[in-house]
C-alpha cells in the first residue's frame, strides 16, 4: 500500500480578475514508503499547492489525499489536527521557528502542543545528527540560516513522523548550506525510515532525488 496517494486532486480558485485558476489539475500521486521525492517546476506550477494539500495544510477543491490509507481531506478539523502532529513533519523556506523559544523548545514544541512525553535521548540524538548540539540553549536570532534550518529539520523529526514535507527548505541559504541541509535531510529520512516530499528549484538537488516529479499548469508532466 502506498503511503501517499492522491485521486483525482483538484485545486481551483477565482484570480482577483475574475478567472479560474486551476493550481492543481487532476493529479494522481502515488508515493512508496520510504521514498524520497524532489518535485519540481516553473513557479506557480502548483508545487506549493500540491504540497500543502498533502499535508492537509489546504483542502481539495474535489478528490482525496490519502495519508497511510486515510482520506485526511474527510477527517473533521480537530482530528485532522491530530493527525498532522502525529503523522506528518513540515519543513519550511522561512524556518518558522518561535523567537522566543531556544532551539531545544523549538525543537520539542510540537510534542508539547500535542500532550506528548518528551523521548529526550531521541531529541539529543537529532541535535547531534544535525551538528546543533552546542546550540540548543542559543535562541534562533543568534543562529545563522543554515543553523535555523537545522533546527527546524530537528522540530520536524522529533514526532517522528512518517513522512516529512519540505517546501523549498533551501531557498534561503546559500549553495554550500544548501547541500549540506539536503545532506542532513536525506541521511535522517534514511536512519528514521521517513518518506520525504521536497519542492525545490534546485536542479542539482533534484538529481539526487529517488524520483523527480515535474508538475507544468498544475498537472505532473514527468517522472
Amino acid at each position: 500500500m502506498a503511503i501517499v496517494e492522491t485521486k483525482d486532486l483538484h485545486k481551483m480558485y477565482l484570480s482577483g480578475d475574475g478567472n479560474e485558476v486551476r493550481a492543481v489539475d487532476g493529479i494522481n500521486l502515488r508515493v512508496e514508503e520510504g521514498e524520497f521525492i524532489a518535485m519540481v517546476g516553473e513557479s506557480g506550477c502548483g508545487k506549493s499547492t500540491l504540497l500543502h494539500l498533502l499535508g492537509g495544510l489546504d483542502d481539495p477543491t474535489f478528490g482525496d489525499v490519502c495519508i497511510q490509507g486515510e482520506a485526511i481531506n474527510r477527517l473533521k478539523k480537530e482530528k485532522l489536527a491530530i493527525f498532522r502532529r502525529r503523522h506528518i513533519g513540515f519543513v519550511f523556506q522561512e524556518f518558522n521557528l518561535i523567537p522566543v523559544l531556544n532551539v531545544y523548545e523549538n525543537i520539542v514544541y510540537p510534542l508539547l502542543i500535542d500532550h506528548r512525553k518528551i523521548d529526550d535521548a531521541h531529541v539529543q540524538e537529532l541535535l547531534t545528527e544535525l551538528k546543533i548540539g552546542d546550540r540548543q540553549h542559543h535562541m534562533p536570532a543568534a543562529l545563522s540560516g543554515g543553523q535555523r534550518q537545522r533546527v527546524a529539520l530537528a522540530r520536524a523529526l522529533a514526532t517522528r513522523p512518517s513522512i516529512v514535507l519540505a517546501d523549498e527548505p533551501t531557498g534561503n541559504l546559500d549553495s554550500k548550506t544548501s547541500s549540506q541541509v539536503f545532506h542532513l535531510l536525506r541521511q535522517t529520512a534514511k536512519k528514521y525510515n521517513q518518506t520525504v516530499l521536497m519542492v525545490t528549484h534546485s536542479e542539482s538537488l533534484a538529481q539526487k532525488a529517488d524520483r523527480i516529479i515535474k508538475l507544468a499548469d498544475g498537472k505532473v508532466e514527468g517522472e
